[in-house]
């Protein structure tokens, strides 16, 4: 059998890089995890191909060669799955769809007959047998949460890894947090379920068979959520650097109350951890009780951020405005927050309410919702009745997005996080794609752009930084470049 596996195109957002890949001269940020994982649990016998339309279009040739095509997604990638449906349609190919965007929404897309809801694992043995007897049903769906140990190794060998800037890797699925407004408990439960440590290796080593050599996204939805296995993994993940020599450094998400264990925040720097994401959400204490985010209340998120900073790990930090209690000045208090914490990559987005989250159902109740989300809410929209006025938290919203990114405000607050980042653990092997990206910075950002006297500034200060601060803020001036572009269209 022919399947052809498709990843929609992502559309130009913050979380999309899309004007930082040309300077390390990449198409596209990650491939698709989910499908390379599905596509491990399928007969060897088949033949396999992926498009990702985020690396390269999608031919009438490779649909007409497929039996059977398998699309995935999220809910930012509705319009470029509906499209990619509609294709499928009108040339009569059977096509099957799985991933958050069909979980959560498979009522909008009439014109898709079969769907995968929640994770695969369980579930692939009948799907594979229908598809080969011709009798695939409408949905299949499984009974409960899959033991992550039995996941296969990713088929790496579907894609191009030259095409990318990090390779996907998962430790964990679900976190012990219910937020209001975050769909991961819905979509994978409370209780995280950890893979085996040699697990997570043997799919790193296949990686590192296969030539990769930069970064790694752990792409757990909170990689501290279960401390004890994360301790197992880290200490094997030190082991395997020692043993292997291998020069690829790692990112992940976890929840603040990292900065409450050193002894694991020194194990991810040995480990070869650089970056962290963590939901910092919103300075307002009423926000954070409002949303439930009680892993953040109570503390100084301020320290807490520093304290991850010299700990050798970069803080990215994600925000939210257009909670019920914010109060008018929130814009000037999250621009004074960041500013002050030194949080230089700071995704701030507007509050939207989505399927299946806390936040959903009580905007139904109260009878608030307008639409459905599009998955993207660091565009200026926003799907329910606020108590601010709508016009002014977009406004405000506009506004904050582009003074965070004026170069003078971005470079200054990478000077703060400098400060106080204490790089440590291995060095991240520097490429040549790297040098290429900072000469190419040299032109761009120091010659054509707007604010280039304030990247010379920038750049003779972080000269006498050290080598490992220095390498930090010219990648970080370059992503000031993307989120900037982005800034200025919303």
């Amino acid at each position: 059998m022919n399947v052809l596996l498709v990843y929609p195109r992502s559309p130009d957002s913050f979380w999309s890089f899309k004007h930082a890949l040309p300077f390390v001269s990449k198409k596209a940020a990650f491939p698709p995890l989910g499908l390379l994982t599905v596509a491990a649990m399928l007969p060897r016998s088949w033949r396999l191909k992926l498009v990702d339309l985020n690396v390269s279009a999608l031919s009438d040739e490779e649909l007409g060669w497929a039996d059977c095509v398998f699309l995935s997604g999220m809910i930012v990638h509705k319009d470029s799955a509906r499209r990619i449906a509609q294709r499928c349609a009108a040339l009569g190919k059977t096509l099957v769809a799985g991933g958050p965007l069909f979980t959560t929404g498979h009522g909008e897309f009439p014109e898709i007959r079969h769907f995968v809801l929640g994770e695969a694992e369980e579930m692939m043995g009948e799907l594979v047998a229908d598809l080969e007897n011709g009798t695939l049903r409408a949905t299949y769906r499984s009974a409960g949460w899959p033991d992550v140990r039995k996941a296969p190794v990713p088929r790496w060998d579907l894609i191009e890894l030259a095409s990318y800037v990090t390779m996907p890797v998962q430790f964990s699925r679900g976190c012990p947090f219910n937020c209001e407004f975050c769909d991961i408990v819905a979509m994978n439960g409370r209780v995280p379920r950890t893979k085996e440590p040699a697990q997570v290796v043997r799919e790193l080593e296949a990686l590192r068979r296969r030539g990769w050599r930069d970064m790694v996204f752990l792409v757990d939805d909170n990689f501290i959520g279960n401390r004890k296995r994360t301790r197992e993994l880290l200490a094997e993940l030190v082991r395997w650097r020692a043993r292997t020599g291998t020069r690829m450094g790692f990112l992940t998400e976890a929840s603040v109350n990292l900065a409450d264990h050193p002894e694991l925040c020194e194990l991810m720097a040995q480990a070869g951890f650089k970056k962290v994401f963590v939901g910092i959400e919103t300075p307002s204490q009423a926000g954070l009780e409002e949303s439930r985010k009680q892993q953040n209340t109570k503390r100084d998120l301020a320290a807490a951020v520093r304290t991850i900073q010299q700990a050798g790990l970069e803080v990215m930090g994600g925000f939210i405005v257009g909670f019920d209690s914010d109060p008018v000045d929130i814009f000037r208090r999250q621009f004074e927050f960041i500013q002050k914490a030194g949080v230089v990559t700071a995704m701030v987005g507007l509050l939207n309410a989505l399927p299946h989250t806390d936040l959903y159902r009580r905007l139904a109740r109260e009878g608030r919702l307008l639409a459905e989300s599009c998955g993207d809410n660091t565009g200026a929209a926003i799907n329910f009745i606020t108590r601010l006025d709508r016009d002014f938290l977009i406004d405000g919203y506009r506004e904050l997005m582009r003074k965070l990114y004026e170069p003078a405000h971005y470079y200054r607050r990478i000077r703060i996080f400098l400060r106080s980042y204490r790089p440590r653990g291995p060095a991240a092997r520097l490429s040549g794609a790297d040098v290429r990206a900072f000469l190419k910075s040299l032109w761009v950002l120091g010659l054509r752009e707007a604010g280039r006297w304030q990247y010379w500034r920038f750049l003779l200060s972080s000269l006498f930084a050290g080598p490992k601060k220095f390498r930090a803020a010219m990648e970080l001036s370059i992503l000031g470049f993307h989120f900037r572009r982005v800034a200025t269209r919303l």
